[in-house]
């Protein structure tokens, strides 16, 4: 089976991880701190980026693998990789406020992985109705 949609979101998607990992990898360099984030905030902030967007976007792109192996509506799919991209580019920035919880980009970024989650949640329902 060729997937034709998935790659689409996969390709940006994998730029962006690296970017993370860079980020951290220069701040372990440039502090000495090897292992955890040695009380240091801004190493603290980028690796919890960097594991924010690992466990979003390991989940998100493994369903859009399912569902457009079972034939989804490249619609959907689209949807879904849209809405994770554009939570993915803009959740590191909210969380990246310093003491903000509630800053707008986190919201963002944790609501359009709910959403694309949520869609592909129904088109996975819906395959295995119509099956």
């Amino acid at each position: 089976m060729t997937f034709a949609v998935t790659p689409i979101y996969a390709l940006p998607l994998a730029l962006i991880y690296l970017i993370l990992w860079f980020r951290i990898s220069g701040v372990r360099a440039n502090t000495k701190i090897s292992f955890g984030d040695g009380g240091n905030v801004d190493l603290l902030r980028r690796v919890r980026q960097h594991g924010n967007f690992v466990e979003w976007t390991t989940f998100v792109l493994i369903l859009m693998i399912i569902a457009e192996g079972m034939g989804a509506p490249a619609l959907y799919l689209h949807i879904s990789g849209a809405l994770l991209l554009i939570g993915r580019i803009a959740h590191p920035f909210g969380l990246g406020a310093i003491d903000n919880a509630a800053h707008p980009l986190r919201y963002v970024g944790n609501g359009t992985n709910i959403l694309a989650t949520v869609n592909l949640m129904v088109c996975l329902a819906m395959n295995l109705i119509n099956t």
